[in-house]
């Protein structure tokens, strides 16, 4: 049993669920004093948006890594990452007409621009990263 509940843990589809409830359950509430189905629209386009940053943040950063060297990549994988996720969220939101763009879209990424800058700073020192950056 514990090796099959480390297994659900560690599973993409697991993060990427979660991130889809977590974040459209959020954006449901920034939304709710609006009027029906908004909130709704909002809260699937969020739970949408925010599983697949979480499918393609890990990957992205991992990427990002072998492009650059020494103290650059240590801040331009997660600045790229982050920037290219507040970008997609604005404007995602603001095409589908999400009412409370900015309170939608602070708490999801706030948590991917935070995951990008641990993760990536895990990746960087398991790189090797040279002594004294």
């Amino acid at each position: 049993m514990d090796r099959l509940m480390h297994k659900i843990l560690q599973s993409s589809v697991t993060h990427v669920l979660f991130a889809f409830c977590a974040m459209g359950s959020w954006a449901l509430f920034a939304n709710w004093g609006h009027p029906m189905p908004k909130p709704v629209y909002a809260g699937i386009v969020q739970g949408l948006m925010s599983a697949t940053i979480t499918y393609f943040l890990k990957r992205t950063i991992e990427a990002l890594q072998t492009r650059f060297n020494g103290p650059s990549a240590l801040w331009l994988p997660p600045l790229i990452s982050a920037s290219a996720g507040l970008v997609l969220l604005v404007t995602v939101h603001t095409l589908v007409g999400t009412p409370e763009v900015l309170k939608t879209i602070a708490l999801p990424f706030g948590v991917a621009a935070t995951y990008a800058a641990i993760y990536n700073f895990i990746v960087y020192k398991q790189r090797g990263a040279p002594r004294g950056e």
